[in-house]
């Protein structure tokens, strides 16, 4: 034991970070080197969190400095956690193995959840030509939804449309046809072969002019159904443009829109798959990293001098208050 060793500001952070005992751990000689160790492996876990999550929010606000801060203090409460898990590794007991493997469940799903920012950045090429190739085809859904919405009424007004200029392009052959038949008439072309306006000629001649009045007289009513209908079918298709316009606007390349491209991406590539699974275990191996070093790491002197410690300061108490 070195009762006057004294540790450097590096060592004194590096065994905050591991959870020991400064005026402790400084005793032990064996244990200064593990509890260091420790350290630094949260050091690590701490910078990656604070820089995944940095760039996960990074994609959900615009300002810079914003995402910096909310990554900074989401890096902080990861360095919390982990300092707690660390802490309550008891290796000593007896059934000390069944809170780890609580607090190794816990890291595993903080590991799981950082990964996917840190993925994301590595990714972030293939991930966003994915996203763009997604959202075009959440464009086309969206249209195909917005059309099949108003097809019933669509069809009504074209049916209507249909029906009115069937009925006016009737009249309209009628008209010309007799037209033609008292033309014909009128020059010897046609019907009598006689030229002038003779009994038949005018006949004609009256019938072409009833049906000019007959196709007038349609083409008044009709008019406005035919219209209408171009209007309405018009007004629909505005409102198609409209409703696609701010769906199209709502699409981006946020972190949900970016974790399902790299889902499909994941899933149409067996290569990229292989190397995502890779990647997620040696993150989630990153941020369990420490937990499993305190717990494999083998106890030395300060463990026991921390439990002897313990010990009598229980005792102290309980002789205070009997």
């Amino acid at each position: 034991m070195q009762e006057n060793y004294l540790p450097n500001r590096r060592e004194q952070f590096l065994w905050w970070l591991s959870t020991a005992e400064t005026a402790l751990v400084k005793n032990a000689v064996v244990d200064r080197n593990r509890h260091s160790i420790v350290g630094m492996l949260v050091l690590g876990t701490w910078s990656f969190a604070t820089l995944a999550w940095a760039y996960f929010f990074s994609t959900v606000v615009s300002a810079w400095w914003m995402a910096l801060v909310l990554g900074i203090f989401m890096g902080g409460l990861i360095l919390f956690i982990d300092r707690a898990l660390i802490k309550g590794v008891q290796k000593s007991k007896s059934n000390g193995w069944k809170p780890l493997v609580f607090r190794l469940f816990l890291a595993l799903a903080i590991g799981l959840f950082m990964a996917q920012p840190a993925l994301l950045f590595l990714f972030e090429k293939e991930v966003k030509v994915q996203a763009s190739i997604d959202n075009e085809k959440r464009k086309k859904i969206k249209n195909t939804e917005l059309v099949k919405t108003h097809q019933n009424e669509k069809e009504q007004l074209l049916i209507q449309k249909t029906i009115a200029t069937a009925t006016l392009n009737q009249y309209y052959v009628e008209m010309v046809n007799t037209r033609n038949q008292f033309i014909a008439e009128t020059d010897g072309t046609g019907g009598s072969k006689k030229i002038g306006l003779k009994d038949i000629a005018l006949a004609k001649k009256a019938a072409a002019d009833k049906a000019a009045i007959d196709y007038q007289t349609i083409l008044e009513k009709l008019t406005p159904t035919i219209q209408y209908a171009d209007s309405a079918i018009q007004l629909i298709n505005n409102d198609i443009a409209k409703e696609q316009a701010s769906f199209n606007q709502l699409l981006n390349n946020g972190f949900i829109t970016q974790i399902e491209a790299l889902d499909h991406l994941i899933q149409q590539n067996k290569a990229v798959a292989f190397r995502y699974y890779l990647l997620v275990v040696l993150l989630l191996l990153i941020e369990i990293m420490p937990l499993l070093a305190k717990y494999l790491l083998p106890s030395g002197t300060y463990e026991i001098n921390a439990e002897l410690v313990e010990a009598e300061e229980i005792k102290l108490i309980k002789k205070t208050y009997s």
